[in-house]
């Protein structure tokens, strides 16, 4: 108990000197609050700060900037990239982005002969830059998406209406240049530029599709059985010139025979060699008799004659 009573007359008297302290700093403060001098300057240097940092504005890479006034409204004049001045609180800047922008828009039309076509286009448009201000009093930041969507379905439609499903095929870069051409006018009505405009894809209905495969197929049957045809034709032709030349060949040998006898002895001779041309290039060994394989061209007579006449001769 003794120790718990010392505990608390001790925090109790640190307590007493520390208000003590307090009290004593607060009599040595100045009475009054701050300089009203030391105010005025800080209010004014922070003012002066103010107006400073707002009556100027910098224009980004690729971009340009038209100001909104308070009082005129939007300003014709154009700011191009760096810094410029302006009024303070009276003038804001309203930048726009005047880079080329890709944009694919698709359109669902129908062509001359009432065939169905999907066609997506690729469109490059940037805004004109000496009419910005008139781009943002009637479109807006988002001229693109107001514009655009709109007049590259009418174009389109109007285009492909005048062309059959194969000249959209056929004649696509006509086709891509007309469209192009309608759009640079159209979109100059609304001081949009237009860099390029591109046929990405091009595609028919399912039925029509399937038709078109149908009429090449049938066109390969077609000729193929033309071919056939043909092939048929020169086959009758080649036979018949070959029967001619045989039957030519016949009467020629027929007369050939009937003029000079010899000429049936000479086929022999020919067939003789050819014969044994095959016999010496083959691997075995043939014995076969002369008769069978034409080798006794002479006959037995013709060589009985001769033997006869060789002895003859030689007991002369």
């Amino acid at each position: 108990m003794m120790r718990a009573g010392l505990k608390s007359f001790a925090s109790r008297r640190s307590f007493a000197t520390v208000r003590d302290k307090l009290n004593e700093l607060g009599s040595q403060m100045p009475q009054g609050g701050p300089p009203t001098g030391l105010v005025s300057a800080v209010a004014g240097i922070s003012a002066v700060g103010f107006l400073g940092y707002n009556s100027v504005f910098t224009v980004q890479g690729g971009q340009r900037v038209v100001l909104w006034s308070r009082i005129s409204g939007v300003k014709d004049a154009v700011y191009a990239e760096g810094m410029h001045p302006r009024m303070p609180l009276i003038e804001y800047p309203v930048p726009f982005d005047v880079r080329t922008r890709p944009r694919n828009v698709q359109s669902l039309t129908g062509s001359k002969d009432l065939q169905m076509v999907n066609i997506t286009l690729r469109v490059l448009s940037k805004p004109n830059t000496s009419e910005l201000a008139w781009i943002y009093k009637r479109l807006g930041h988002d001229y693109d998406d107001r514009v655009l969507p709109s007049i590259v379905n009418e174009v389109t439609k109007a285009v492909v209406a005048c062309y059959n499903a194969s000249e959209l095929l056929t004649k696509r870069e006509q086709v891509s240049n007309e469209i192009r051409h309608r759009l640079v006018v159209r979109a100059a009505d609304f001081r949009i530029i237009l860099d390029d405009v591109s046929i990405t894809h091009l595609s028919f209905s399912h039925e029509y599709t399937a038709a078109v495969e149908a009429k090449q197929v049938a066109q390969q049957d077609s000729e193929r059985a033309r071919y056939i045809v043909e092939k048929a034709i020169q086959e009758k032709k080649s036979i018949i010139v070959k029967a001619e030349g045989e039957a030519q060949a016949a009467r020629l040998v027929g007369k050939a025979i009937q003029n000079n006898p010899g000429f049936v002895k000479l086929r022999k001779i020919d067939t003789a060699k050819e014969i044994a041309g095959t016999v010496a290039r083959s691997q075995g060994k043939v014995y076969l008799n002369a008769d069978s394989l034409l080798i006794n061209i002479l006959g037995n007579e013709q060589l009985g004659e001769d033997t006869s006449a060789k002895k003859r001769g030689w007991f002369r």
